[in-house]
C-alpha cells in the first residue's frame, strides 16, 4: 500500500511535507510512521443504471487519515482525475489542517472517478446513494463525517443524509455537513471556506501594513471557494482585476464587478465571455502583478516553472496543495511574498462544518452573526500561533502551520499508547 500511495505526485508531496515538518519536530520514528499512514482506505465498486438502461460501473475510494482524536471530517468529490493517491493526500492535509485549528476531527477524504458535468441529476443521485450504501460500515456521526467537495454541493449531501437516515430508521443530520438549512445544515457553511481565504488575506496585508481598500487581488478558480474569496476581497475593498476558471481568464484593471460576474458565471456555467473584463490567457493569471493571489482550483498549479515569476505580496492558499515542493523551495527565498498555506487558508470550511456539526447534535440553530464571529476567532488564534511559530523557529509559514498540526497529533497518539 505504501508504494501504491507513494507513486501518486499529490500524495507523494503531501509525505514530504511531513518528512519535512517531523524532521523538524524530531519526531520519535515510531510516532512518526503512526502519524503519517491513513488509518483506513477503502475502495468500492458503485454500480449504476444509467438513464439509457445501461450499466456503468464507478470507482469510489474513502481514505480515513486518523481517528485517534474523533471521526474522520473531509470533503467528497466528483472528479473524472479522481485516484486513490491523491484522495490519500486530502485527506493527510485534512489531519493537520482540524490538528492546526482546534477541532476534535481526523482528516478524511472521498471521491469518485466521474464528471458531473456529463451526467443528469438523476444519474448523480444514484451514484451517491449507492456509493453512501457501500460506505455505511465506515461511516457514521461519530466515525466519518462527509462534506461538499469539487463537483459535489449541498444536494449531494441531502441524498447521503437521506440514504443513512433510512438506514438507521429517523432523520440522523449528523452524518455529513453542507447540508441544506431544511436538513439542519448550518448557515455561512457553504461561503465559509472563501470567507476564511479573504479574511486571512487581509490579516496578511494588515500585518504587512497595507490596507485592503488599496490592494488588487488575483483568483484562480471560481468555484465555491473562488467565488466567495472574490467576494468577500471586494466586500473589503479590495480590488479584484483578475479571476480565472476552466473556461478561460478575465482581466479589467480597474476592477471586476464580482456580483455580476457570479450572475454571469451561473448563467453560463463559467466565466468565459463575461462583458465585464477582457479575456486573457489562463496561464499568464498567477504571475500578474498584484497584492494577493488566491490559487482556489486544485493541487499543484504553482510549480518550480513559475514560482520564481509570482508577482504578488500575499499568496492565499484557497485550493489543498496548490504549491509543490520544488516551487516551496523557491518561495522560501523570496522574502516578498507572504504565504498563508493552504492549511490555514481554505481551514474556514472545516471549521464551520465542525459548527454545523455540533449544531446537529445539539438540535440548535445558530445565528449567522454567531458562526461569523467564531469561525473568526478561530481563525485569528491560528493565524497567529503560525505566524508565532515560524518567526520563533526561524521556518516558513508552511513548515509551522505543518509542525503545529502534527504536533498535536502525535501528542494524541502518544497519549492513548498503542493497542494491544
Amino acid at each position: 500500500m505504501k508504494d501504491l500511495l507513494l507513486a501518486n505526485p499529490v500524495f507523494n508531496m503531501a509525505a514530504s511535507q511531513f518528512d519535512r515538518a517531523a524532521a523538524h519536530l524530531s519526531l520519535a520514528a515510531d510516532i512518526a510512521e503512526r502519524c503519517k499512514w491513513p488509518k483506513r482506505v477503502i475502495t468500492v465498486s458503485v454500480p449504476v443504471r444509467m438513464d439509457d438502461g445501461h450499466l456503468e460501473m464507478f470507482f469510489g475510494h474513502r481514505v480515513q487519515h486518523h481517528l485517534s482524536g474523533g471521526p474522520v471530517k473531509g470533503g467528497l468529490r466528483y472528479h473524472p482525475k479522481v485516484e486513490l493517491g491523491e484522495v490519500a493526500a486530502l485527506a493527510m492535509w485534512m489531519t493537520w489542517k482540524c490538528a492546526l485549528t482546534g477541532l476534535p476531527f481526523g482528516g478524511g477524504k472521498g471521491g469518485i472517478a466521474c464528471d458531473p458535468s456529463h451526467l443528469s441529476m438523476g444519474e448523480l443521485e444514484r451514484i451517491t446513494r449507492r456509493f453512501t450504501q457501500e460506505m455505511i460500515p465506515f461511516i457514521g456521526p461519530t466515525i466519518d463525517v462527509m462534506a461538499p467537495d469539487v463537483g459535489t454541493n449541498e444536494t449531494t449531501m441531502a441524498w447521503m443524509t437521506d440514504t443513512w437516515s433510512v438506514h438507521v430508521g429517523s432523520l440522523d443530520p449528523g452524518i455529513v455537513t453542507g447540508k441544506p438549512i431544511g436538513l439542519q445544515g448550518s448557515v455561512g457553511r457553504k461561503e465559509a471556506t472563501g470567507h476564511g481565504v479573504a479574511f486571512l488575506a487581509v490579516s496578511a496585508l494588515e500585518k504587512l501594513g497595507m490596507k485592503a481598500s488599496e490592494t488588487t487581488a488575483v483568483i484562480q478558480g471560481f468555484g465555491n471557494v473562488g467565488t466567495y474569496a472574490a467576494r468577500n476581497l471586494a466586500r473589503y475593498g479590495a480590488r479584484v482585476i483578475a479571476v480565472g476558471d476552466v473556461t478561460g481568464a478575465i482581466y479589467n484593471a480597474a476592477g471586476l464587478d464580482i456580483t455580476a460576474l457570479m450572475t454571469y458565471a451561473a448563467e453560463h456555467r463559467g466565466i468565459a465571455g463575461f462583458p465585464g473584463g477582457e479575456a486573457i490567457a489562463s496561464a499568464d493569471l498567477l504571475t500578474l502583478e498584484c497584492d494577493v493571489l488566491a490559487p482556489c482550483a486544485l493541487e499543484r498549479v504553482i510549480t518550480a516553472e513559475n514560482a520564481g515569476r509570482l508577482r504578488c505580496k500575499v499568496l492565499a492558499e484557497g485550493a489543498n496543495g496548490p504549491t509543490t515542493p520544488e516551487a516551496d523551495e523557491l518561495l522560501e527565498k523570496r522574502d516578498d511574498i507572504f504565504l498563508i498555506p493552504d492549511i490555514l487558508c481554505n481551514s474556514g470550511g472545516v471549521i464551520v462544518s465542525y459548527f454545523e456539526w455540533v449544531q446537529s447534535f445539539q438540535h440548535m440553530a445558530w445565528t449567522e452573526n454567531e458562526v461569523r464571529l467564531k469561525l473568526e476567532q478561530i481563525l485569528t488564534t491560528s493565524f497567529r500561533d503560525v505566524t508565532t511559530t515560524a518567526k520563533r523557529e526561524g521556518i516558513g509559514h508552511r513548515v509551522a502551520a505543518l509542525m503545529l498540526g502534527i504536533k498535536r497529533v502525535a501528542e494524541t497518539k502518544q497519549l492513548r499508547g498503542l493497542f494491544p
